[in-house]
C-alpha cells in the first residue's frame, strides 16, 4: 500500500462547515474522488508518493510554509483519521504566502544538488526508489503541479485540507 499526499481546496464557508462537521468534510473529499471532471480536479490534488521528498526538498530550501503537512489542526474530536492521521489545515493566508514564495523555489532548482543517495540517507519515502538510484525529477514534476494548484487556491482565497492516505 502506498502513502499518498492529498489536498482539498475549501472556501471560507467550507472551512467553517468542516470545522464543525468532520463527516461532511470526509464525504465531500470522497465525493470528489468519485468524479472525473474538471471541477473536481480543481478542488482535489494529489502528490502521489512524492510528499515526503517534497517535504525534504522544500525544508532544505527554506520554503516558508508547510505545504506538505499543513500548519493547523482542525478542531475535530479525537479519532478522525483519513489514512495516516487526521487532515490538517493550511489557512487561506498561508496558502497565499506559499503562492507568493513559489518563484523563489522554482521546480528547476528544487532538487539542485540533491542525489538519490542523499534522499536514501535521510530515509525519505519511498526509500526503495532512492536506493535504486532514481533521480528526484518525478518529485519535481509533482512540485510543478502542486505549485499551480497553490496559485489557483490563493487566487480564489481558498484554504487547504492536507493529509496523507
Amino acid at each position: 500500500m502506498s502513502m499518498i499526499g492529498s489536498y482539498l481546496r475549501l472556501t471560507p464557508a467550507e472551512v467553517e462547515r468542516a470545522s464543525h462537521d468532520p463527516d461532511w468534510a470526509a464525504e465531500y473529499a470522497h465525493s470528489l474522488y468519485d468524479r472525473d471532471d474538471a471541477a473536481a480536479a480543481a478542488r482535489l490534488y494529489e502528490t502521489d508518493k512524492a510528499w515526503n521528498a517534497l517535504d525534504f526538498l522544500l525544508t532544505r530550501r527554506g520554503f516558508p510554509v508547510d505545504v506538505v503537512f499543513g500548519e493547523a489542526d482542525m478542531p475535530w474530536p479525537a479519532g478522525q483519521d483519513w489514512g495516516y492521521g487526521p487532515p490538517r489545515l493550511l489557512p487561506a493566508d498561508r496558502v497565499r504566502a506559499a503562492a507568493e514564495a513559489l518563484d523563489a523555489h522554482a521546480p528547476d532548482v528544487l532538487a539542485e544538488g540533491v542525489t538519490p543517495a542523499d534522499l536514501a540517507a535521510a530515509n525519505v519515502y519511498p526509500q526503495i526508489v532512492w536506493e535504486r538510484g532514481e533521480e528526484p525529477d518525478w518529485v519535481v514534476a509533482h512540485w510543478e503541479g502542486l505549485a499551480a494548484y497553490l496559485r489557483a487556491a490563493a487566487r480564489d482565497g481558498d484554504a487547504l485540507l492536507v493529509w496523507i492516505s
